[in-house]
């Protein structure tokens, strides 16, 4: 194994997609299975490390020669499900999304763009091969996407402080048939109420993604590594989740006022994180 950075890579957070091995095809299943039986799986943060490491050699590399067979287990029900890394996959959609977080000038010094050329002409190929391919895990920075907080309740909500070197964790698991349901009554809500635009256009498309899994899935939104940058009593009473689904029933019952509540709630924790990207 390559020697991987002790830096961790701090501030992303993630939506993820545990499916029932029953998901699999052989002899994808098989692997899988006996995958959970090791005692030396990797972590979270051993994900963020190795892609982090491709970064640091002259020329970096944008995207892994090969894909990961590592995944994220746990149980649910007593029933063993994965959610497999798929990093290579999600470096070639980083990459086409890079484009609009980084100016030219800044992209060019990271990537050079005949790297990220191969790199696209490799996707291209590799997509007329796979053209059903998907990932399980999709990833933001610097924020929580709102849609995704249409998928969980606070009630799903679980917040620990930390300790030493135990860092703090925030995230939400909700069963699939919960995320889909949850997200077909707030489309419906937000298209009688609001005119067209990035909120409803993210819930459609991450509803379309949630489709693509087997129906008895865990779906789980974790704040990763935006823990490290929010002060202890923010994380705490970050209840972001209950302030979308309040703002929410609000428009479904015309309570504009309190719509607009929720919505100034969420605005103004958010644009504190995003201030801090600025800051950096």
């Amino acid at each position: 194994m390559p020697k991987v950075s002790s830096v961790i890579v701090p501030y992303a957070c993630y939506l993820r997609v545990y499916e029932p091995l029953a998901a699999f095809p052989e002899p994808e299943r098989s692997h899988w299975e006996r995958y959970a039986r090791r005692p030396d799986r990797p972590s979270y943060q051993d994900e963020l490390r190795r892609s982090l490491a491709d970064l640091l050699p002259t020329p970096p590399v944008p995207v892994p020669v090969h894909e990961s067979a590592d995944a994220f287990v746990t149980l649910v029900d007593e029933a063993l499900c994965v959610c497999p890394w798929r990093t290579r996959l999600r470096g070639w959609q980083a990459l086409e999304d890079l484009a609009e977080e980084l100016p030219a000038p800044v992209l060019d010094a990271v990537l050079p763009r005949v790297l990220r050329d191969q790199a696209a002409r490799d996707y291209e190929r590799w997509r007329e091969r796979n053209p059903d391919a998907r990932p399980w895990i999709r990833t933001a920075t610097w924020q929580v996407p709102l849609n995704w907080f249409v998928l969980v309740s606070d009630e799903e909500r679980r917040y620990e402080k930390g300790s030493g070197e135990v860092p703090p964790m925030l995230r939400y698991r909700t069963p699939m048939v919960q995320a889909r349901r949850r997200t077909a009554r707030a489309l419906r809500t937000l298209k009688e109420t609001i005119d067209e635009g990035p909120l409803i256009d993210g819930l459609v498309d991450v509803g379309r993604w949630l489709e693509e899994f087997h129906p008895r899935s865990l779906v789980e939104l974790d704040y990763g590594g935006l823990v490290h940058v929010l002060p202890a009593a923010e994380l705490d009473g970050d209840h972001s989740a209950a302030d979308v689904a309040e703002g929410i029933e609000a428009l479904r019952v015309g309570d504009g006022a309190a719509a607009g509540e929720a919505y100034g709630r969420l605005v103004e924790r958010w644009r504190g994180v995003r201030e801090r990207r600025s800051a950096n």
